[in-house]
């Protein structure tokens, strides 16, 4: 698949930080002990690093680049030799790093940005892992299999960590996007080709990003490294159940596909839905406001079925005699989540609270999610 693992190059080394967005970002400050060294910028991009400015230190250490910015966060860091800081940018703010050499790549510190220091964190919690780690690796008395489980225990706690703390909390975050790319040595910590519980941590940053940053690259990447592992990962099970399965039979989109079925007992895919603008709407008929809200829904379908609208609509009900007796009436596609509100759908689509809704384009692409639409009527017709 192209461009599947582009940004992988961002955890090949051990730290980074972040910064911001617009006209033009700055990121300054001093390297002490490092007179006549060459301090450089470099862009850390999907397609490789690029060497974009560079400067020899004097006595005091002072550094100041400034470059454009871009509509979506970016990844740089600053390097001497083999020591590495590492920024992402989203802004026109000014990013302050202070750091003594050798050894500034874990003695640092940043100002403006606080993805810089949630990232310096991380940075910092990944060295400590690694050090672990080499512990562990290092005390033969143990035996070889005693030795893989307490290495697999460490980073199967670290993982836990990082994914609560950093890349569900705040999935549309510079950081969450660096999270998902740390290393342990020349592997990665968060796998989807191997791990079904990191395809949703890939997933549910994608997903923000879609939002955040319709368009832009490093989300569509995080999108085809999430769908790769969801189609490898069926391959798997089915290959498990003895079942012979093509990869080509697994669809590949902007979207996460949905597959559930229908309230006639019809499986109904989300990607079969390419061309047509969809409304994806995750719905609890149980809740008070349903009602109001289907009515709704019903005025805006009605109104634009005709030009290419299409909703489809993820029930979370517990109840499914009940869930299809409020569907039995309903001109749109109704599927039901027999997992309810437990469901693993709702985080690959960062879902905190339903109803949620998000706008999905005739490519399959998500535009937007319910929190950044003020118009629904209005961001639909934009689109048909």
């Amino acid at each position: 698949m192209k461009h599947i693992w582009k940004g992988a190059v961002i955890l090949a080394t051990a730290m980074m930080t972040t910064a911001c967005n617009n006209n033009k970002f700055t990121v300054e400050g001093q390297i002490t002990n490092a007179k006549d060294s060459t301090l450089y910028f470099e862009n850390v991009g999907l397609e490789g690093i690029n060497i974009l400015d560079s400067v020899k230190l004097g006595d005091s250490g002072d550094f100041s680049f400034s470059e454009a910015a871009t509509t979506a966060p970016e990844f740089y860091r600053i390097r001497i030799s083999d020591q590495i800081i590492n920024v992402s940018i989203d802004s026109t703010e000014t990013v302050q790093i202070k750091a003594e050499y050798p050894g500034m790549a874990a003695n640092y510190t940043v100002s403006g940005s606080e993805n810089c220091e949630k990232i310096k964190e991380l940075a910092l919690k990944q060295i400590a892992l690694q050090s672990q780690v080499i512990a562990v690796q290092k005390n033969y008395p143990l035996g070889v299999d005693v030795i893989n489980d307490s290495i697999q225990k460490l980073i199967d706690a670290y993982k836990e960590d990082v994914k609560h703390q950093y890349i569900f909390k705040e999935p549309n975050k510079s950081y969450a996007y660096f999270a998902l790319f740390q290393t342990l040595g020349n592997w990665l910590i968060f796998n989807p080709r191997t791990s079904k519980d990191d395809i949703k941590a890939f997933a549910a940053v994608a997903t923000s990003w879609d939002t955040y940053y319709p368009h832009a690259e490093r989300g569509q990447n995080l999108h085809n490294i999430a769908i790769e592992g969801m189609r490898n990962q069926r391959i798997v099970d089915a290959q498990n159940q003895d079942l012979q399965v093509e990869a080509s039979k697994v669809k590949e989109s902007g979207v996460l596909d949905i597959a559930l079925p229908d309230n006639h007992g019809q499986v109904r895919h989300l990607t079969d839905l390419k061309g047509k603008i969809v409304l994806l709407d995750f719905h609890i008929f149980a809740l008070e406001d349903s009602p109001a809200r289907i009515l709704m829904l019903r005025e805006l379908y009605n109104k634009y079925h005709a030009q290419g609208l299409e909703i489809y609509q993820v029930s979370l009900d517990s109840d499914e005699h009940f869930w299809k007796q409020q569907t039995a009436a309903l001109p749109w596609i109704s599927v039901r989540d027999a997992d309810g509100i437990n469901s693993q759908r709702l985080v690959l689509y960062n879902v905190q609270a339903v109803p949620d809704y998000f706008i999905i384009d005739r490519g399959n692409n998500i535009v937007k999610r319910a929190a950044l639409v003020k118009d629904i009527e209005a961001e639909i017709k934009k689109l048909l």
